[in-house]
Formats: C-alpha cells, sequence, structure tokens
C-alpha cells in the first residue's frame, strides 16, 4: 500500500508517517518509481506508535515496542526491553500519582484553614447572636 492509504488505515497523515520515519519507527519500501510503499506488518507498527503516543509515551519509549513487533512477536509488549519501559512508565506514573497526592492534601488544607478563618471573621463581624 501508499502512503496514503496507510495513512488512512491508521487514521493519520502522511506527514505523521513520514516524521516516524524519519525517527526510524516506519520503515517503508520503495517501488520502481520510488514512491513508498508499505505492508501490512508497517499499519500493525503504525498502531502500536499511536496507542502508545496516545498514552503518553515518548518516540524514544516506543522503539523497543517496535522493534519487537518487529522481532515477529503479535504484541510489542511481550520483549524484555519493553517490559523494562513499561516498569519504568509505572513508576513513573507512581511517582507523579504520589506527588498530585501531596499537592492534594495541601490545597484540602488550605482550603479547610479559608473556610475556618473566613467563617471566624463572619461571626466576629456579626457580633453575638442575640
Amino acid at each position: 500500500m501508499r502512503i496514503g492509504e496507510l495513512a488512512r488505515r491508521a487514521g493519520t497523515s502522511t506527514r505523521t508517517l513520514r516524521y516516524y520515519e524519519t525517527h526510524g519507527l516506519v520503515r517503508p519500501g520503495r517501488s520502481a518509481n520510488g514512491y513508498r510503499v508499505y505492508d501490512e506488518a508497517e499499519l500493525r507498527v503504525v498502531h502500536e506508535i499511536r496507542s502508545l503516543l496516545a498514552i503518553g509515551f515518548g518516540l524514544d519509549d516506543i522503539r523497543p515496542f517496535v522493534a519487537c513487533l518487529r522481532a515477529g512477536h503479535d504484541s510489542g509488549d511481550v520483549c524484555p526491553d519493553s517490559v523494562a519501559v513499561l516498569r519504568r512508565k509505572l513508576a513513573e506514573v507512581d511517582d507523579y500519582l504520589d506527588r498530585l497526592g501531596s499537592v492534594r492534601r495541601r490545597l484540602h488544607d488550605q482550603l479547610a484553614r479559608a473556610i475556618a478563618q473566613r467563617e471566624e471573621t463572619c461571626l466576629r463581624t456579626r457580633g453575638p447572636a442575640g
């Protein structure tokens, strides 16, 4: 298939496919007249790239998954290098969640203090009930 068909079937643009190619992730063949030609395996690679990008992986993180597919595996995440990337990314997410939890606690505490201070101010300005 030519680049336009691959782009259509993969749900992306030809420009994006050429970008992946310049980064060594997509490997087209060439027809006799010099057009890029792709097989079904490259469609699978592009789907893998797009799904990993969608969940926050960078192009360098994606390389082991592409290599795993090119090695003949049905999935890009079964090879040791891919598993290592998954572990590292999971650790990054866990760290980020920990930091977010800390930020959430600080915001919650700050909000609670602000509400208490506001209520105290309102009580003082209204004076004793009676």
